[in-house]
């Protein structure tokens, strides 16, 4: 997760769990048009959606919401 967007980062997190958008907004308690504009970077998720993303996903919530340049130490 380098340069990509929001949107970007959330749609890589879901296609590499084989998730559907409906199946990941489910889990997360959302709808899944909620996600989809999440994934389209159409809006930003609320601070405790994104703490139930990072939850869901099992990754730090800096990493997906507020890292821009990731440099793997």
């Amino acid at each position: 997760m380098g340069n990509e967007t929001i949107g970007q980062r959330l749609k890589t997190l879901r296609t590499e769990k084989k998730k559907t958008i409906n199946e990941v907004a489910g889990a997360l308690n959302i709808s899944p048009s909620a996600l989809s504009m999440y994934e389209c970077d159409q809006r930003v998720p609320r601070d405790n959606i994104k703490i139930a993303i990072a939850d869901y996903y099992k990754k730090p919530i800096g990493k997906i919401f507020f890292v821009k340049n990731t440099h793997e130490a």
